[in-house]
């Protein structure tokens, strides 16, 4: 696929090309013999610039999605118009890929997702020519991650199903696994999302004595503790599943707040479920952590649990949680 060229993909396309990747050439093609030379001092300004972005903290990160976007443009420009080694390719292409994934997520984040999907397959093809596998792989399980969000979890099993046949790196494999899980166990298929949570568990492990690729260094104790929590929520085990994600909120730093309001929020919904509304209504401090770190995903999260919520006006919390929702 051409690199401006953008389609909206459905989900059988979306696995088709998830089975493209998994069979396709794993050489890295990129060299360029003709246009201006790129210097090596410009793509460690950008690469600087760009981890700095993305390492800023959470509530600040609201405001930079324009200077990615730029980044992102700049490279795309210096990787079609310029000249470069082989060598000086790959690095190329590993910051489109990261750039890509990163602009996806922030369109993820304000719901647009068409936008989001088209700049994770560009991020794709990126890794794809620069040989990156396991960057491929988690940028597959990105689109899978979306799916699921918007409930095609047969479309997202069938996009990490192929990732996993041709990842490496066993932090990559945990968070695939983790994924797998979780889509899963939202489709009722019981042994085989705890078989996909005991493999997360166990790389995740495995991986602690080797450098992680960058872009799955945040994966933790506590994403493996919540996102287990969350399967087992789907699968009815509710009591071990409140456990988990009390644990792994616990274990998260401040610079993770965006994931702690989206954790508070599923926690909030599962106590709905249980007719729990006076702990579900705890569901305002996800609310007012979204809308101070910019995290309108987050926000809408709680903003659709506020029909439900109407039914339990008289109980405690519940009030507030409203009164903070219409404001």
């Amino acid at each position: 696929m051409e690199r401006r060229i953008f389609l909206s993909l459905s989900g059988a396309a979306l696995t088709a090309l998830a089975a493209s990747w998994a069979t396709g050439d794993t050489r890295a093609l990129v060299e360029a013999t003709s246009g201006q030379p790129v210097g090596d001092e410009l793509v460690t300004m950008l690469e600087e610039s760009s981890t700095g972005l993305s390492a800023l903290p959470t509530e600040q990160r609201q405001y930079i999605p324009a200077l990615l976007h730029a980044h992102l443009t700049t490279v795309t420009s210096l990787i079609d118009n310029g000249r470069y080694s082989q060598r000086m390719g790959i690095r190329l292409h590993a910051l489109a890929a990261s750039l890509s994934q990163t602009v996806a997520w922030h369109r993820f984040d304000t719901a647009d997702h068409s936008a989001a999907a088209k700049f994770w397959i560009a991020g794709l093809h990126s890794a794809h020519a620069g040989g990156d596998r396991d960057m491929g792989a988690n940028l597959l399980g990105d689109l899978a991650y979306q799916a699921a969000w918007r409930r095609d979890h047969a479309t997202a099993a069938g996009i990490l199903e192929h990732a996993l046949s041709r990842t490496h790196h066993p932090a990559a494999r945990s968070l695939l696994n983790l994924r797998l899980a979780r889509t899963l166990a939202a489709q009722g298929e019981r042994r085989s999302a705890l078989r996909s949570l005991d493999a997360a568990e166990r790389l995740l492990d495995a991986a602690s004595g080797q450098e992680r690729p960058a872009w799955c260094s945040w994966l933790s104790e506590a994403d493996l503790a919540v996102d287990s929590g969350q399967a087992l929520l789907d699968l009815g085990d509710t009591g071990r599943a409140h456990r988990l994600i009390g644990e792994g909120q616990a274990l998260l730093p401040p610079a993770r707040d965006k994931t702690r309001g989206v954790f508070l929020a599923y926690r909030a919904e599962s106590h709905l479920n249980l007719r729990e509304p006076e702990l579900a209504a705890a569901a305002r401090e996800s609310l007012q952590l979204a809308r101070r770190i910019g995290a309108p995903r987050c926000v809408q999260l709680v903003q659709d649990l506020v029909p439900a919520f109407r039914a339990y006006r008289d109980a405690e919390g519940v009030p507030e949680l409203l009164h903070l929702a219409a404001s």
